[in-house]
C-alpha cells in the first residue's frame, strides 16, 4: 500500500483497510524465511499519517491472528497477535545532509584506525522513504514479525511430549523410565569416587 505524501493533510491521513489471509501468509513467509506461523484469518490495519519536521510520523496498529505448533507438544495453537507501532519516515535527502554533518563533525577513529560506529535510540524508531511515496507493506511487515513470539506454546503449563515413546504428556502419563540415562553417560555411573 503506496501513500503519495501530497495525500497527508493538515489533519492527517487514516488508513483503515483489511488485509487478506494470503497478504499475511506472505509477511509471515516471505523472502524466504519460513517464521512457523500461519494466518487464521484477515487483519485489519489502522494508521494514522501526520507531517512532523520535515517527516511523517506513522501511528499504527492491527491485531494478527495466527497458528503455529506448539514447541513443547507440537498441538496447532491459535494466537492473536497485537501489533503497535510509532515510526517516524525521514526522507533520504534529509538523512544524507545528516549523515555528511555527521561526518564532518566527529571524525573519531578507535585504535585500529577505523571510524567508529555509532548507534542512538532516537534513530531505532527511524526509517528512511523517499521523501515522495511512503510504502506501508514492508513497514508491517518488519512490524509483525517483530510482534511474533520466539516460540509458540498451546498454554504455559504444558508437559510437551515424553522422549522416549512420544506420548503427548497433557493427554495421558506413558509408563516410559524418566530416570533414563544418556548411553553415553552411561560409563559414568560406575566411577567410584573415594
Amino acid at each position: 500500500m503506496v501513500i503519495h505524501i501530497d495525500q497527508i493533510r493538515e489533519s492527517g491521513y487514516r488508513v483503515d483497510e483489511s488485509l487478506s489471509a494470503q497478504a499475511v501468509d506472505l509477511m509471515l513467509q516471505g523472502e524466504g524465511h519460513d517464521t512457523g506461523f500461519r494466518a487464521r484469518g484477515p487483519a485489519r490495519l489502522k494508521a494514522e499519517l501526520r507531517k512532523v519536521s520535515g517527516g511523517v510520523l506513522v501511528d499504527g496498529s492491527l491485531d494478527v491472528p495466527v497458528h503455529a505448533p506448539c514447541k513443547r507438544c507440537l498441538r496447532d495453537t491459535e494466537l492473536s497477535l497485537p501489533v503497535s507501532f510509532r515510526i517516524n519516515l525521514v526522507p533520504r535527502e534529509v538523512v544524507r545532509a545528516e549523515e555528511g554533518e555527521a561526518s564532518e563533525a566527529s571524525m573519531d577513529r578507535d585504535e585500529g584506525g577505523e571510524r567508529a560506529g555509532t548507534f542512538s535510540l532516537d534513530a531505532a524508531d527511524r526509517d528512511v522513504f523517499d521523501g515522495k511515496n511512503i510504502d506501508l507493506d514492508p513497514i508491517v511487515r518488519e512490524q509483525v514479525l517483530l510482534a511474533l513470539p520466539m516460540n509458540a506454546v498451546c498454554r504455559e503449563d504444558c508437559k510437551g511430549l515424553c522422549g522416549v515413546c512420544g506420548q503427548n504428556l497433557n493427554e495421558a502419563q506413558c509408563t516410559c523410565d524418566a530416570r533414563r540415562v544418556d548411553p553415553r553417560l552411561a560409563a559414568l555411573k560406575d566411577i567410584k569416587l573415594s
